[in-house]
C-alpha cells in the first residue's frame, strides 16, 4: 500500500516536472500543489516517510515558488521557498531563489544572507556568488546614495 502510494506520487512530481519543463505553469503549479498536499499528509502519517521524500517535497515547494516568482508573486513565491527551506535545510536552490526575490525587492541584507548560506552550502554555486557579489555593491550604493 505503501509503495503504491508512493509510485502516484513519484509519477505525480515527474508529471509537473515535465508540465513546468513544458511552461505550461498552471498545470505545473497544480500538479505540484497537490504532490505537496500528499507530501504533507504523508509526513504527519503513520511510518517512516520513503527516502527522497523530504528532498521531493522541498523540490516540489521550490519549483511551485518559482512558477509565482514568475507570475511576480513574490510574497506568494518566498513561502513556498521558506517551506522548502524548512523540510530541507541542506537544499541550497530555494535559499538562492528567496534570495533573488528579497534581492529584488531591495532587502539587501536578508538577500545577502540566504546569497551566503547558499555557498556555505554550495561553495561551487557561481550564481549565488555572483548575486551575493551584486547585493553587497548594491546596498553599498543605496547607503551612499542615503536611501
Amino acid at each position: 500500500m505503501a509503495r503504491e502510494a508512493a509510485g502516484g506520487a513519484a509519477e505525480l512530481l515527474a508529471a509537473a516536472q515535465a508540465q513546468l519543463a513544458a511552461r505550461r505553469l498552471s498545470a505545473a503549479e497544480e500538479l505540484y500543489s497537490r504532490f505537496i498536499a500528499r507530501g504533507a499528509g504523508a509526513a504527519a502519517g503513520p511510518g517512516p516517510a520513503p527516502a527522497g521524500a523530504g528532498r521531493d517535497l522541498a523540490t516540489a515547494l521550490n519549483n511551485r515558488g518559482q512558477i509565482k516568482y514568475l507570475r511576480v508573486e513574490f510574497a506568494a513565491a518566498m513561502e513556498d521557498y521558506t517551506a522548502a527551506i524548512e523540510c530541507q535545510p541542506a537544499f541550497e536552490v530555494p535559499y538562492y531563489n528567496r534570495g533573488l526575490v528579497l534581492y529584488r525587492l531591495g532587502c539587501f541584507d536578508e538577500a545577502i544572507k540566504d546569497f551566503r548560506k547558499v555557498l556555505e552550502l554550495n561553495p561551487q554555486f557561481e550564481d549565488a556568488a555572483l548575486s551575493l557579489k551584486q547585493a553587497i555593491l548594491d546596498k553599498e550604493e543605496k547607503q551612499r546614495r542615503g536611501y
